[in-house]
């Protein structure tokens, strides 16, 4: 690394002292005063399978719950399956292990997030309704209780409407993209029952709610996932739902602050994969510098993965390497830190290459596999961990 950038991160980067949830947090304190003005943090991560990511960010929401206001979680999750997860969070309705087990997906199912779970019901306990913060599922994909919701009301008040109901059913385990149709014959199904339901007198809003997310659902599955398609693949129609949801959370009361858990390719300012507008960049447009990005990045460690989407997640490993932002990073600085991108400096507007990992990565070449970046373009702020290992899967997470 260039000598002036390894003293320019001696001066400007702010050490984290643990990521540990429940440790004091005057390490916290530059975090803070930088998300002042900020309705919405984008709290990000290179992989889905690191528990250092889990604890630093369940840490960095008690501080921004406690200290900063912060009201809702919105999370990269299912929309349909978060709200009794919600229900939990809020009232302490159902199991929280089950309830995490259900959010869809293996990647949150672990202690580390019913850890985060058990605590945001401990703070909301003594609380007003009105004060208590809210688990909120972004993602339209895997719809199951949504769908149980409105095919059950359709059956027992909707006399007529049983195609609809079976129609719906493939919502419940359909991918994004596997239904590929140009008319999107699903999608204007979906939307012809939740208007039905609007205007039904004994449907309540929870209702109608779940038949709109099930239009969301809809719109995904019928996509193709070409991303040649640009704005109309599977990919972008995704992200454009995720940030689409987070408005709908700002916009509704001016007091609230969310907090958004995604992978950092969401949450970037920019694009992502064959040029998909990420969330974050959508957010970004809409709210200004009240969006703040703040990347999670690591040096080396293990961290778990699928091989393929029909494959359990195992343990990959990875040394620091030579190549990527994460090798400079962890090469000019000890231990964990925080720095703020938001300068003129020129190395940070300087194209990188990050590590970039998802839900799946391919089983030898993942070691090699870097991302563009431009740090202060695509993020506002990095909080880097030195070390990773694997998160911790609950029993019997899907495979």
């Amino acid at each position: 690394m260039p000598d002036e950038i390894a003293r320019w991160l001696t001066e400007h980067a702010r050490p984290l002292d643990t990521p540990t949830p429940g440790a004091p947090t005057d390490d916290l304190k530059p975090l803070g005063k930088t998300l002042r003005g900020a309705r919405i943090v984008g709290l990000g991560e290179s992989t889905h399978g690191t528990a250092e990511f889990f604890r630093l960010k369940h840490r960095i929401m008690e501080f921004l719950v406690r200290e900063e206001g912060f009201t809702t979680l919105a999370m990269e999750a299912s929309e349909s399956a978060a709200r009794a997860l919600d229900a939990y969070v809020r009232h302490g309705v159902g199991d929280p292990a089950r309830l995490v087990a259900g959010l869809g997906f293996w990647t949150w199912r672990t202690r580390e997030m019913v850890d985060l779970v058990e605590w945001l019901h401990a703070h909301n306990r003594d609380l007003a309704e009105e004060r208590r913060v809210r688990f909120v599922g972004i993602d339209p994909r895997r719809g199951a209780d949504s769908v149980e919701a409105v095919t059950s009301f359709l059956r027992a008040h909707a006399q007529g409407r049983e195609e609809d109901a079976r129609a719906l059913e493939v919502l419940i385990h359909a991918r994004p993209g596997s239904r590929p149709d140009p008319e999107q014959e699903l999608r204007q199904r979906a939307e012809d029952v939740a208007r039905h339901l609007t205007d039904h007198a004994d449907a309540d809003a929870e209702l109608v709610d779940h038949a709109r997310i099930l239009v969301r659902a809809a719109d995904l599955v019928t996509r193709s996932l070409d991303q040649s398609a640009g704005e109309e693949s599977a990919f972008a129609v995704r992200d454009r739902a995720m940030a689409d949801a987070v408005a709908r959370l700002v916009d509704a009361d001016p007091a609230a602050r969310v907090m958004v858990w995604a992978h950092n390719g969401h949450l970037a300012k920019g694009t992502y994969g064959d040029r998909v507008t990420a969330p974050g960049s959508r957010l970004r447009e809409r709210y200004g510098d009240r969006y703040y990005a703040l990347a999670l990045l690591f040096g080396k460690g293990s961290f778990l993965a699928r091989r393929d989407l029909q494959a359990p997640p195992v343990r990959h490993r990875i040394g620091t390497g030579t190549r990527s932002i994460e090798a400079r990073l962890a090469d000019a600085l000890k231990g964990d830190y925080y720095i703020d991108l938001r300068r003129n400096d020129p190395w940070l507007h300087t194209p990188q290459a990050q590590r970039s990992f998802g839900a799946s990565v391919p089983r030898f070449s993942y070691h090699f596999h870097t991302a563009p970046l431009v740090p202060a373009k695509d993020y506002d702020g990095i909080a880097f961990v030195a070390r990773s290992t694997c998160s911790h899967l609950l029993p019997q997470t899907e495979k």
